[in-house]
């Protein structure tokens, strides 16, 4: 086992997971900013997990991905990470959700840990600092060299926003201000969020209609892709994916968290009644077989993000090999450590050298 690896399996993670998970999400994002404000703490983390190996940079939709390792939206939430995340062998971050107002999430807990099912159970409620106060922190800070910016949108978590009318205006006002300070390289309008007034309202088709007939007011300069649930039924996913391609979509993440609780490992680490989706290993399978019929259903040129349940670089190469085009992941960083992204570049750089 690689040494760093090994450092943070034996040492860092069992003292980490004895601590409330919100708050160590919240100092590691404290660091991680320190770290990328000075070149000096950039080499360092670089030195230690960056990916230096053969080209596998990939071209999407026009924006090129050095490595195609996305960080998923849901962890950088408030764009605090953009200076730093490249050093750590990510290709892009999606930063959000972003919502119009200022959102303080759900009622704490709002993120806890099923270990042995190697799964989150995440209750945020869209918790970020609004659309505004976040482009005005791009604006200051930039993006690292080499990292892609995705940004992804949802509505603010309030009952203003509970009404189709105030929900499609808050998506509308975010997308709108995004746009006209030509801040990001794609955008992802989160339709999925399960922890939300109204739940996944959008996943209704009339109600997505609606949706993007408003945001296709917004001239938009970048490629515009959607969040998607895998607790749907096929035929009720595949009818929102011809919707998406109807309006134009580039294309879609698959996908958000899993509701089932049934799919832990081990069912006594839930909750007793739902208190928000599961993130890692209880999303693959789910996830994965989406990605491989939204690939036959859609073709060739529908791009496809593959998220969910990413927890060795053996779950990446699956879902490319299922029809992803990029991989996006959060929890296998956490379980796993942040060697992974680098390990995931060198399986993919191994499987080029090997054809």
């Amino acid at each position: 086992m690689p040494l760093m690896e090994k450092a943070y399996k034996s040492a860092l993670k069992p003292m980490l997971f004895r601590f409330d998970p919100e708050l160590v999400h919240h100092h590691f994002v404290n660091l991680g900013e320190s770290m990328g404000r000075t070149a000096a703490g950039r080499r360092l983390i670089a030195a230690m997990y960056d990916y230096r190996g053969p080209d596998i940079s990939r071209t999407v939709d026009g924006v090129t991905y050095r490595t195609p390792v996305i960080l998923a939206a849901g962890f950088d939430y408030n764009a605090r990470l953009t200076q730093i995340l490249a050093s750590v062998g990510f290709g892009g971050v999606e930063v959000g959700s972003v919502t119009a107002y200022p959102c303080p999430g759900n009622e704490p807990p709002r993120l806890r840990r099923a270990v042995q099912s190697k799964s989150l159970i995440v209750y945020k409620g869209l918790r970020n600092e609004g659309v505004d106060q976040i482009i005005d922190r791009l604006r200051r800070r930039g993006v690292q060299q080499g990292l892609v910016l995705g940004i992804s949108i949802a509505m603010t978590n309030a009952e203003s926003s509970a009404t189709l009318e105030g929900a499609v205006d808050d998506y509308y006002q975010s997308f709108k201000k995004l746009n006209e300070a030509r801040i990001g390289d794609y955008y992802t309008i989160n339709i999925s969020c399960p922890n939300v007034y109204g739940g996944e309202s959008f996943t209704d088709p009339t109600r997505l209609k609606a949706l993007l007939e408003k945001l296709d007011e917004v001239e938009c300069r970048v490629p515009r892709y959607t969040k998607m649930p895998i607790s749907l039924e096929w035929e009720q996913f595949r009818e929102l994916l011809d919707l998406l391609q109807d309006f134009g979509i580039d294309g879609v993440v698959v996908g958000n968290l899993q509701k089932d609780y049934d799919e832990l490992d081990v069912r006594r680490e839930a909750p007793e009644e739902y208190r928000g989706g599961l993130s890692g290993k209880p999303c693959r399978e789910a996830s994965t077989q989406l990605i491989r019929k939204t690939r036959e259903h859609c073709g060739p040129e529908f791009t496809i993000m593959g998220c969910g349940g990413v927890m060795s670089p053996a779950d990446a190469l699956e879902k490319l090999d299922a029809g992803a085009d990029l991989i996006q992941l959060i929890s296998g960083m956490i379980f796993e450590g942040p060697h992974l992204m680098r390990d995931i570049a060198w399986a993919i750089a191994e499987r080029h050298l090997d054809v």
